[in-house]
């Protein structure tokens, strides 16, 4: 037995781990070293894990005082006493019932508790961290004693490196980071989220348990594979390997019957048992092949998050929690859509705002097909959703992230606006929902506009009438035309309006286009690959609602 081996049950471990010949790691540079990762490099010998573990986070920047191994030494018979590791209470910031075993021996069951209470001590600001036990545990596997595995958990608890982020230590922190991944969910795994839909009246409330699919439900081998990328890249990784993992979920078990009583308990399931359909290898071959935003833009998404939990005053955890809202069903009433459909919309927009609930602000059955009163109630709200009801009974509509008092800035001129969040959708005869595209009808256009000017790349991604001035709050953080294969200065031309005409683009090519006395309006799909159009090329308007998000939780 190595001296790493204290605390790992071999009758539970791969013991063929101890006996592989594998070099020593040198000091490589960082590309080298995450495909060294991504391989399983050091995942080969159980030893040399251990020890690039040690290296890996002794690099860690921390705070100024960090605990280290000593302090350990000094604490742990006065918190602990003589009192059994394996009966310890353990504080309210994790959850008591996901403290996994893996692989460890009894010694290491009952030490993962003493260490997460000596935690508790050092760290009063910790609220909330849930991934902890399955983090202790871990790496005790791969420790000489219990206080080098508390001093290598502080220094991930301590680490003072945004870049760096390792695991979540607030409320307000995970439940953003559930909210984000909802978000990259319903823009990276459309086909697994519209079975979400379908399975389940709170996408968002299946999107919270995307860390516990990690730290709670992994085997051991996979969370130890997850565990060795995530020290060299950082946070970003988890939101890739949860990506990965609903997207195989999908694929195996897409078109069998649920098995349990919620879709939650299903895909907690499949990820326990991952081993019986998808390898280590394949989950983070996977991972790594969805192509995401940069780890700026995350960064930015997850402030959008935070910022909108903490004007609602959501930011501690509560016995009574309220955070997934839902369409009520009693307070909303549509002549267009009934309220499972509602929920499917709202389960498409940005997470921040599916907190808040629908506000009806303008109907045609009650304030009259006139455009100019259809701006005077729709101006002031950020976002917006807009649905249409055709004669034919054909239902479709658009999620408008920007104020229509926008449309002014261009004068007299048609001026397009909006982010990269807007979308349009059908609801009738089918469900599909369009994401990112620019309007390409020179017949709606100024001659010479920029809808037929490709500009490079290194142009600015905002063009003049892309955001307001005054909510820069609400901008969308998915403004670089990059990543969306659009041209530059045209990346936020999704919607216009005049005294004359209102035109919507959505993705795929979709293109809507309502004229002044909102009765008629026509619709178009520039890409020959779409499936269908978005309604009839020429439609009569039967109903038209705006719907605002009104914010319950602060009145």
């Amino acid at each position: 037995m190595d001296e790493y081996s204290r605390f790992v049950d071999w009758d539970k471990m791969d013991s063929s781990l101890q006996s592989q010949d594998v070099k020593e790691l040198t000091c490589p540079e960082l590309p080298e070293l995450k495909q060294l990762a991504r391989q399983g490099y050091w995942a080969k010998n159980h030893s040399l894990r251990a020890k690039v573990y040690h290296k890996l986070l002794s690099n860690i920047p921390c705070r100024t005082v960090t605990p280290d191994a000593n302090v350990y030494r000094d604490i742990v018979v006065k918190i602990i006493g003589k009192r059994s590791g394996s009966s310890l209470p353990l504080p309210e910031f994790v959850d008591d019932t996901l403290v996994p075993t893996y692989c460890l021996n009894a010694e290491g069951i009952g030490a993962v508790r003493k260490i997460i209470l000596c935690i508790a001590n050092q760290f009063p600001d910790i609220s909330f961290c849930p991934a902890l036990p399955s983090v202790v545990a871990l790496l005790l596997h791969y420790s000489k004693d219990e206080a080098e595995c508390f001093e290598q958990v502080c220094r991930i608890l301590a680490c003072n490196d945004p870049s760096k982020r390792l695991i979540d230590q607030t409320f307000l922190a995970f439940e953003s980071s559930c909210m984000t991944f909802g978000d990259l969910a319903n823009k990276y795994c459309q086909a697994a989220h519209k079975l979400m839909v379908a399975v389940s009246e709170d996408v968002l409330e299946v999107y919270s348990d995307w860390q516990r699919w990690l730290f709670g439900e992994l085997p051991m081998v996979y969370v130890a594979r997850v565990f060795d990328v995530l020290l060299v890249e950082g946070y970003k990784v988890l939101y890739r390997v949860a990506l990965a993992l609903l997207k195989f979920f999908r694929k195996v078990r897409g078109g069998q019957p649920m098995k349990s009583d919620s879709i939650q308990q299903d895909i907690r399931m499949f990820v326990r048992d991952i081993a019986k359909s998808v390898p280590p290898e394949k989950l983070l071959e996977k991972a790594f092949a969805v192509r995401l935003f940069s780890r700026k833009e995350i960064q930015l998404l997850q402030m959008a998050n935070e910022k909108a939990l903490q004007q609602k005053g959501i930011t501690v955890k509560q016995k009574r929690q309220n955070v997934h809202l839902a369409v009520h069903a009693e307070n909303f009433k549509s002549e267009i859509v009934s309220v499972k459909e509602m929920r499917d919309i709202w389960s498409w927009i940005p997470e921040r705002f599916a907190l808040c609930q629908p506000l009806l602000l303008f109907t045609t059955s009650e304030h009259g097909c006139s455009l100019s009163r259809f701006y005077s109630h729709s101006e002031g709200h950020e976002p917006t959703l807009l649905l249409i009801k055709t004669t034919a009974k054909e239902v479709c509509g658009a999620y408008l992230s920007t104020d229509w008092s926008e449309r002014r800035r261009g004068g007299s001129t048609l001026s397009f606006f909006g982010t990269g969040e807007c979308f349009v959708f059908r609801l009738k005869p089918e469900v599909e929902r369009y994401e990112w595209v620019i309007i390409k009808h020179p017949e709606l256009a100024k001659p010479g506009s920029e809808t037929e000017n490709h500009t490079s790349p290194s142009s600015s991604t905002l063009s003049s009438g892309s955001a307001p001035s005054h909510s820069s709050d609400h901008l969308s953080p998915f403004l670089s035309a990059r990543h969306f294969k659009l041209p530059s200065k045209t990346a936020s031309m999704f919607m216009a309006g005049s005294s004359e005409c209102i035109i919507i683009g959505g993705g795929d090519g979709q293109a809507l286009y309502l004229d002044a006395d909102l009765n008629h309006g026509r619709t178009s799909h520039c890409n020959t690959f779409n499936n269908q159009p978005l309604c009839s090329e020429s439609f009569q308007i039967s109903l038209l609602e705006v719907w605002g998000f009104l914010d319950t939780m602060n009145g």
